[in-house]
């Protein structure tokens, strides 16, 4: 049986007592040390033990000191009485672990003796009911945000998805609270309005995680970024498509209403040069690299410096093999525009696979399409594996209900890509997986729909990271 001494002379001394009196354990005894006696409800006289006498006389605590305690509890109400109880028990016991309600803001010098600041615990418990900042486990684990509490609101990305698909990468969803209920996740378990997510991880990478359950409708670059920047390589790209790549660029723009970086490498056309100068304005900036550059490596510190959450690049720059590698490295959405009109886009097209990946990247459609104002599409290939297509479609229907914004399921017999082929006037969405950047020879038998993107390069195409 472990002895712990608590010392009390105060209404939180009080409340303490009739807490630790509330739980059960049997491997404790309590000495209870009061300057006035207090009667407490339902305490159990083999666990408690009832002290009155005033703990600042040396002679009254040496005696009950005799006792081997393995911890003393100090909750007084007088900063000098508490300084002058430590003092008598360092007198008698020179390692015993102290532990005191510090209420005045007390520094200690004693390693053994832990200083529990009445203030912050206050101060942080009531920050726990502002909207909008995540509640962080403080007496559990390190006590530096590995275990985070995040409520899921109603217009959330992660609102209706699946486990399965949420990509959790050094952290985890460990449970879930509905109705104030627990509810231990599963794969197949779906994430609902108000769910209160119990998650354990490294503490930055929890952050991210919180900003993007966060996230809602009406933001998109954002989580990604905050800018937009079209990227043009004047080796790859065709000169006469420019100018019509940098109007359809400016559209975007003003429908996002982002500000947009247009930046040149190689250039090697003075008139061109001076037409997209003209652009110049105070949410649109140009940039002219007039030295030969490591692609991959100015791309990717780009993204960084204008904190890009859309690169916007022509069909010929992302067929480039290593073009599209530096883009998926860079894990930002991309817009890859065709030589077709883009204001008279009204659809936003996509086709299901026998993965779930569009699940994973379903809040970010909704939000290009709602700030676009395309029409979804969905397009069933019925000769494929269903199982998954099912959860898709499911999922894709109950964001539709949140978002108040239909979408349209359609069951092909026959390759969705034919039938594409056959439409205008649409946009197609698209994972951006590992398995985009490999060479378009090695795709070219393949039955999976998203390798063969290539085959509608002459449309418009939205390429979305799948990680969190």
């Amino acid at each position: 049986m472990k002895k712990i001494l608590i010392i009390s002379d105060g209404i939180i001394g009080q409340h303490f007592i009739q807490r630790v009196s509330e739980t059960y354990t049997t491997e404790n005894i309590y000495y209870i040390v009061q300057t006035k006696s207090v009667a407490y409800d339902d305490v159990n006289p083999a666990r408690f033990k009832f002290f009155e006498f005033d703990p600042t006389s040396f002679y009254k605590l040496a005696n009950i000191l005799k006792m081997d305690f393995i911890q003393v509890v100090i909750a007084m109400d007088n900063q000098a009485d508490v300084e002058n109880t430590i003092k008598n028990i360092r007198n008698i016991k020179k390692q015993l672990r102290i532990i005191v309600l510090n209420q005045w803001n007390m520094i200690n010098h004693d390693a053994n003796v832990v200083l529990v600041n009445s203030n912050e615990i206050l101060a942080s418990r009531l920050q726990d009911y502002l909207p909008n900042v995540p509640v962080i486990a403080q007496n559990v684990g390190i006590g530096e945000g590995e275990i985070m509490e995040v409520l899921v609101p109603f217009g959330s990305s992660f609102v209706y998805r699946h486990m399965g698909v949420i990509e959790q990468k050094n952290w985890r969803i460990v449970a879930i609270y509905r109705n104030r209920k627990l509810i231990m996740p599963s794969r197949r378990r779906m994430i609902q309005p108000n769910d209160l997510l119990l998650l354990v991880g490294e503490p930055a990478v929890l952050k991210s995680v919180y900003r993007a359950i966060k996230q809602e409708l009406g933001q998109f670059p954002e989580p990604f970024g905050s800018n937009l920047l079209l990227f043009i390589d004047m080796n790859i790209v065709a000169k006469e498509n420019i100018k019509k790549l940098v109007r359809r660029a400016i559209y975007v723009h003003n429908k996002l209403k982002h500000n947009l970086v247009i930046k040149i490498v190689n250039p090697s056309d003075i008139e061109l040069l001076q037409y997209i100068k003209d652009y110049r304005s105070m949410d649109v900036s140009i940039e002219i690299d007039y030295e030969s550059v490591d692609l991959k490596q100015n791309f990717l510190s780009d993204i960084k410096a204008y904190h890009v959450g859309l690169v916007l690049v022509a069909g010929e720059m992302f067929a480039d093999y290593y073009v599209r590698k530096a883009l998926y490295e860079a894990h930002v959405p991309v817009l890859k525009l065709a030589n077709r009109d883009f204001s008279t886009l009204k659809d936003a097209s996509l086709i299901l696979s026998d993965n779930r990946d569009l699940e994973k990247i379903s809040a970010t459609i909704f939000d290009i399409s709602e700030q676009m104002n395309f029409n979804l599409e969905l397009y069933n290939y019925l000769q494929e594996h269903q199982d998954d297509k099912e959860q898709v479609i499911e999922h894709f229907n109950n964001l539709s209900t949140i978002f108040s914004k239909s979408i349209k399921v359609f069951k092909e017999k026959e390759n969705p890509i034919k039938v594409l082929k056959q439409k205008e006037n649409f946009i197609q969405i698209l994972p951006f997986t590992a398995k985009l950047t490999k060479h378009r020879m090695s795709s070219l038998f393949s039955t999976d729909s998203e390798k063969l993107y290539f085959k509608l390069d002459d449309y418009h195409q939205i390429f979305i990271p799948v990680q969190l």
